[in-house]
């Protein structure tokens, strides 16, 4: 084992506090991410209201601390008003984003229903594609105003009689897409974000608001699109958004486990120019980012391909994830936590079935994927300050990037809990490197645990019949050395978590 790679962390060097809503998720009325996934009320393991208590038992293993809905593409198209009172009078709609039958079976207020139930907060969207400012501010005033008014009242009659205080709102979604019902340039975007977000302050002015970044860093709109938004809508919104997803398509393994290199610029881009119109504007107010969307995403799109329209929750968007994936989902965690300075909130999409990272059979099993763990071990264990991370690596270069460091790593200090946990990626897909982490300031530690996830095939992933086929261990080699720093070894092609008590 020649390759060693290095991590020095000091306590006063500091990136920023890891706002938990970074670890957030998402649902939308999307295949069977609600019918099938967090709701089927004919299933053994159903509640009173239909949502399966086993899917909601792995949500709660997540910590999951806010799920942005109902889209996602389907928002541009969806009116709210379909979604709430009793169900028999609940329209059918053609849903034309992705070409099936919505029954509003579960609409907003079961949904904040749901919510309750996980532990979790809502991320509310509202469709800027089809609606405007009307119907968000009916919205918010049906959502969190107390009573006494139309909306307000009207939700009381439903049988919420306390408002939801929902307090997160993204303003429309990826409204740049041609592929989105309503499309916008970015000045006719910029100024409805505007309007929109100005009546909804008005009519709960402690809200916080997102708005649409572009749909992918590939997109011709990109910065371009940030900027003009950010010009027009500046002083209006709190973050802009980001969506970005990666696949091996040309099954280059190496190239694919680099992708997060791009991620970083991505991050870094977005920052600079809403830092530029921040200058541009002469403002003290900083605009930060939302990861709304990100993952893993290309096994299930041949299939999605042949499927039929106007059908009820078909299985769309299923990808199968694998321990190649898992690597990727834990560096683009450790991309994300590198600018936790900026990056506030974040969404892996999505949550159930649709590339998600909790899988369902109807009427069976629930399991975790292989891209659960990374994503758990970040959100349980990554609570606390990013410290700054110096990390020395051999490196590599793909098909389309340079310079590649082998070993990607991120520490978070949890002062309250007196740990600091280390997250690493080996990339090397044939060497396990010796890994050095250097804590400086801590003064002397103990390990708590070194957990890995690996698997010889890195093409393995769990189902329902084989729900452990790629599960984590927690015989990681982490030790003190005598020189009071941490030594250990990172298995080729694998995710690691070093957990220290200070």
């Amino acid at each position: 084992m020649s390759k060693q790679a290095k991590l020095i962390v000091d306590k006063d060097f500091v990136v920023g506090e890891v706002d938990k809503r970074i670890y957030g998720s998402f649902i939308e009325h999307l295949g069977r991410a609600v019918y099938g996934g967090i709701y089927e009320k004919d299933h053994p393991q159903a509640d009173e209201q239909g949502f399966r208590s086993d899917v909601l038992e792995l949500v709660k293993g997540l910590d999951v601390p806010i799920v942005r809905y109902p889209g996602g593409n389907f928002v541009s198209g969806y009116n709210w008003e379909d979604g709430v009172g009793p169900l028999d009078q609940r329209p059918r709609r053609l849903e034309l984003a992705w070409r099936t039958i919505e029954p509003n079976w579960i609409g907003f207020n079961e949904f904040m229903d749901w919510c309750r139930k996980a532990n979790t907060d809502a991320m509310m969207a509202v469709n800027l594609g089809t609606r405007g400012p009307d119907e968000a501010r009916n919205l918010l005033e049906y959502s969190n105003h107390p009573s006494g008014t139309y909306w307000s009242d009207l939700r009381v009659q439903h049988g919420y009689k306390d408002p939801h205080n929902v307090k997160t709102w993204c303003l429309g979604n990826e409204m740049d897409g041609p592929w989105q019902i309503g499309a916008k340039t970015a000045v006719e975007y910029g100024r409805i974000a505007s309007e929109t977000a100005k009546v909804m302050r008005w009519v709960d002015p402690t809200i916080e608001l997102v708005a649409c970044g572009s749909s992918a860093i590939g997109m011709p709109t990109f910065p371009d699109w940030e900027a003009t938004v950010l010009d027009l809508a500046y002083n209006d919104v709190d973050y802009i958004s980001l969506h970005q997803y990666y696949g091996n398509r040309e099954k280059d393994t190496a190239n694919f486990l680099a992708q997060s290199v791009g991620m970083d610029s991505f991050i870094n881009t977005v920052i600079s120019t809403a830092d530029f119109v921040q200058a541009k504007k002469r403002s003290k107010k900083k605009i930060n980012l939302s990861f709304d969307e990100w993952n893993v995403w290309f096994h299930s799109n041949e299939s999605d391909k042949k499927l039929d329209p106007w059908q009820i929750a078909p299985p769309q968007l299923e990808d199968i994830y694998t321990q190649e994936d898992a690597l990727v989902v834990g560096c683009m965690l450790i991309s994300l936590l590198k600018r936790a300075d900026r990056v506030k909130m974040a969404c892996i999409a999505q949550l159930v079935n649709v590339i998600a990272p909790i899988m369902t059979t109807n009427g069976g099993a629930a399991w975790k994927q292989t891209i659960y763990y990374p994503y758990m071990h970040a959100s349980v264990f990554g609570r606390g300050e990013v410290l700054v991370p110096l990390v020395s690596s051999p490196k590599h270069d793909t098909k389309d990037f340079t310079d590649v460091p082998y070993v990607e790593a991120v520490a978070v200090h949890n002062e309250e809990k007196q740990e600091v946990t280390v997250f690493a990626v080996n990339r090397h897909l044939e060497e396990s490197i010796s890994f050095d982490i250097d804590l400086r300031s801590f003064g002397q530690g103990r390990i708590l645990e070194h957990i890995v996830l690996e698997n010889d095939d890195l093409s393995a992933s769990n189902t329902g019949d084989a729900p452990n086929r790629v599960t984590p261990h927690t015989n990681g080699s982490a030790a003190l050395s005598d020189k009071g720093q941490i030594q250990a070894v990172l298995n080729k092609a694998s995710w690691n978590v070093i957990r220290i008590k200070l």
